[in-house]
């Protein structure tokens, strides 16, 4: 499998730069900000987010200082979002480092996490990138929608497959979405050239976030999260979705009072996880995930042959390939 330093080889230049004009667009006359905003830079992830920006861009034309701008913009608005989300779901940590609520509470989290939408705003507003800005706004918009659509369904549990996907189209794919639309408008592309990238967005990160839900039942992952842990939770994913639907009423019953009362009773959680395998959950999540991966590319190859699609068929095929 092509690895991600591979795919990321013909715009390493750009993700450097892209990495300084974040870091600059984070600074602040208030020291305690600049502190905190320093140890957000540090902890930053693989930069698939850019990379989709980048590569949609040169599906179309040239990586300009608008492309820069745009991979900005969704880079600040989707760190302000995680941001809240920890807040709002009492995390403490984060790809492997304390979250901000954890080092500095609440309270200047949600300030942070306001700071950067600000200047995620104002970024565009400045330079006129309304476009861009509309795409972005969008996006934050429906993941706010996927957020509360989960909680409000967390309560009874009660969520078939089209709730499912529902919910991760708007909660991830709408912002994989915005990097694809987004990077194709900063280079001028038609709308109907943008919308196309849009959907090729959509089922790509679909198939990107089934993977994570099978990712939290493999013990052989290198996830960085404990197994079951979206049980623990009591997020309803689709291998566990599966589960229920071809179980009995009884056996149905059992499996909701387990994840709803004994989420944190690991013996529970293992033997729901072992049902799941038992009952071919992990193979069945597996052929959706194939799905829509393969209607991405399925779109994404009916675009003119170009080292950006070359590489964007790379960076989708290994987000279903990955091991964490």
């Amino acid at each position: 499998m092509t690895t991600l330093k591979q795919i990321k080889e013909p715009v390493e230049a750009h993700i450097k730069n892209f990495e300084a004009r974040f870091k600059a667009s984070l600074k602040s006359e208030v020291g305690l900000l600049d502190k905190i905003t320093r140890y957000i830079v540090k902890r930053k992830g693989k930069q698939i987010r850019p990379l989709y920006v980048f590569f949609s861009a040169g599906i179309f034309g040239e990586i300009s200082e608008r492309t820069y701008r745009a991979a900005t913009l969704i880079e600040l608005l989707h760190t302000a979002t995680l941001i809240h989300d920890d807040v709002v779901d009492d995390s403490n940590e984060r790809r492997g480092f304390f979250s901000l609520n954890a080092l500095w509470k609440n309270k200047i989290s949600v300030l942070v996490g306001d700071y950067l939408l600000s200047r995620g705003l104002l970024l565009s507003l400045d330079h006129n990138d309304f476009d861009l800005l509309q795409i972005v706004t969008e996006s934050v918009r429906e993941m706010s929608e996927g957020e509360l659509m989960q909680i409000e369904k967390a309560r009874s549990l009660d969520i078939g497959e089209d709730v499912y996907l529902e919910i991760i189209r708007k909660k991830t794919a709408s912002l994989i979405s915005s990097c694809l639309s987004c990077g194709a408008a900063s280079t001028g592309a038609s709308p109907e050239e943008i919308k196309k990238m849009h959907l090729i967005g959509e089922q790509a990160g679909i198939a990107f976030q089934i993977k994570d839900d099978i990712l939290d039942f493999d013990a052989g992952s290198t996830k960085g999260k404990p197994t079951g842990t979206d049980i623990k939770e009591r997020k309803m994913t689709l291998p566990l979705i599966y589960l229920i639907n071809n179980s009995s009423y009884i056996e149905r019953r059992r499996i909701i009072n387990s994840v709803k009362s004994h989420s944190h009773n690991d013996q529970k959680v293992a033997s729901l996880i072992e049902m799941v395998y038992d009952k071919g959950g992990i193979e069945y999540a597996t052929e959706r995930m194939n799905a829509f991966k393969s209607e991405a590319l399925r779109l994404l190859l009916e675009l003119p042959e170009s080292p950006g699609r070359h590489s964007l068929e790379q960076l989708i095929e290994f987000t279903v390939n990955r091991n964490s």
